[in-house]
């Protein structure tokens, strides 16, 4: 039988020891006091959480892939945050990758065992037909997941950068990957169910991740999505709305643009800021690396 008496996110949180007879107003004050530990846990683990954000932005500059690996809750938020970056920052759907234990329909419905198989870790990592140009991310709140291991083992067998997420110290996952955030969070309201605390951490971690790796490849301009992708009316609206904040013109100009521009904010704002033709504005996109920041800069 594994020994998880060592590990912090199956201990007993003593504010709850009561927690079956407490009242509903009290167990509510005591999940959202709890819940900040999430936040404030991240705090110490900053400058690992800025050397992924290197790693995985160097990896994506390159043509390589964002793959998150985890089984049970780890790896639902791991796909999660993958199929919200297509929409959100226009990439495709191969860019950022979720894998899960027991594979896409154990999202919905929790195949048990799944995550003790460390040898579908490797095998999934070949099914997507891993290159040393990606970054495998491992999630696993316990840090010693057996499908996550193995992923982790493979990916540095065949030269790709590893790193993981873990919310116990001294792991096993943290031991074999030394680029490992320990987002440490505290023992659960609800003893071992680490869904709660150590989710949560886990998700603000991706969404770092995630949202800083396209900032750094020109995906974001100031505090704007400049690539989200206008697939239904409202955000066709936002992306209007971006098009007018970041250069100041009319609804109406915007839209023309926009138009123009085959549906590319990003494109389209640079043919305003620029006054130029759709064509000219992608070879100043082109030779500013993508970044609208660059491109102003140079034009300045």
């Amino acid at each position: 039988m594994i020994d998880l008496s060592t590990l912090t996110t199956e201990q007993e949180n003593p504010k709850t020891k009561q927690l079956s007879s407490m009242t509903i107003r009290e167990t509510i004050e005591v999940m959202n006091e709890e819940n900040l530990r999430a936040v404030t846990c991240i705090e110490s683990q900053y400058d690992k959480l800025e050397r992924v954000i290197e790693t995985t932005s160097d990896a994506l500059e390159r043509g390589g892939r964002i793959v998150y690996v985890g089984a049970g809750t780890s790896g639902r938020i791991g796909l999660l945050d993958a199929v919200e970056c297509p929409p959100t920052f226009g990439v495709g759907y191969e860019t950022v990758i979720g894998l899960i234990a027991g594979g896409n329909n154990a999202f919905v419905k929790a195949v048990e065992g799944a995550e003790d198989d460390k040898l579908q870790g490797r095998v999934d990592l070949e099914a997507i037909h891993l290159t040393a140009n990606d970054v495998v991310i491992g999630l696993a709140a316990s840090g010693r997941t057996p499908y996550v291991m193995g992923a982790l083992e493979y990916a540095r067998e065949i030269g790709a950068s590893v790193a993981a997420v873990v919310c116990n110290e001294n792991s096993p996952i943290a031991r074999m990957c030394p680029l490992t955030v320990e987002a440490v969070p505290g023992p659960e309201v609800l003893t071992g169910s680490t869904r709660l605390k150590a989710g949560t951490a886990t998700k603000l971690i991706c969404n770092m991740i995630s949202t800083l790796s396209m900032i750094r490849i020109g995906k974001v301009y100031k505090n704007y999505m400049v690539d989200v992708k206008m697939t239904n009316e409202k955000l066709v609206t936002r992306g209007t709305n971006i098009v007018m904040a970041v250069t100041d013109c009319s609804q109406e100009h915007a839209r023309h643009a926009l138009n123009a521009a085959d549906g590319q904010v990003r494109t389209a704002i640079v043919m305003i800021l620029l006054d130029c033709a759709k064509e000219d504005a992608e070879a100043a996109l082109a030779k500013a690396g993508g970044r609208i920041e660059n491109l102003v800069k140079e034009e300045r």
